[in-house]
């Protein structure tokens, strides 16, 4: 009976989620690195720090090319030295579309990062150091995006897109007391597509 139920809720889901995307829900990938560094003062750094995020973008408003909408995504990044972090974000987007099929891009988001610690950690018990176990920290992450992105099909409006994106971001509160935050950038390579686009 319990199997019963769950197939029962697995279908359901698909079902509902199904429906969304037959609405043009659209769904966005993209893989980043990321780097510990003030915004806007490097570019690509190395060494690369992976990251991969999906979300979807929501219908928003269009006019005189511009275009108004929100977005939500979830992620995970890998910081050898430093952090491991899964996260989840909003973001209020602004797009300027061109004729040429090329969308000038700006995001203005806020998110809650969760942090895990990469190398082993000790506590100290008085005599003894102990192995520490890591429940993760929880940080908040306003950020603010620019980029580009260019439709395959520009006469489409469900055309897949393909974007590059320079995201800047806070980390906070990052170490209380010694460092209150600490300052990021991503740099996006995604794609956003229709998985099941009206006929």
């Amino acid at each position: 009976m319990k199997y019963f139920s769950l197939q029962l809720y697995v279908a359901v889901f698909l079902l509902l989620l199904s429906s969304n995307l037959h609405a043009q829900q659209p769904v966005t990938v993209s893989v980043f690195n990321e780097s510990t560094t003030i915004p806007f003062t490097t570019f690509l750094n190395t060494p690369m720090h992976p990251g991969v995020q999906i979300g979807t973008e929501f219908e928003g408003k269009m006019k005189n090319h511009f275009r108004i909408y929100p977005t939500v995504s979830i992620g995970y990044m890998f910081h050898k030295k430093l952090f491991q972090g899964l996260y989840a974000n909003a973001e209020l987007g602004v797009d300027y579309e061109t004729k040429a099929g090329i969308n000038i891009k700006t995001k203005l988001g806020l998110g809650y990062l969760h942090t895990f610690a990469t190398q082993q950690e000790y506590q100290f018990n008085g005599s003894t150091y102990e192995s520490k176990g890591d429940r993760g920290n929880a940080r908040i992450m306003p950020s603010l995006t620019i980029g580009l992105g260019y439709d395959l099909h520009k006469n489409d409006p469900q055309s897949t897109e393909i974007f590059f994106l320079y995201q800047s971001w806070i980390e906070y509160p990052y170490s209380p007391g010694f460092i209150p935050l600490m300052s990021h950038t991503n740099v996006h390579l995604g794609t956003k597509f229709y998985p099941l686009k009206a006929k």
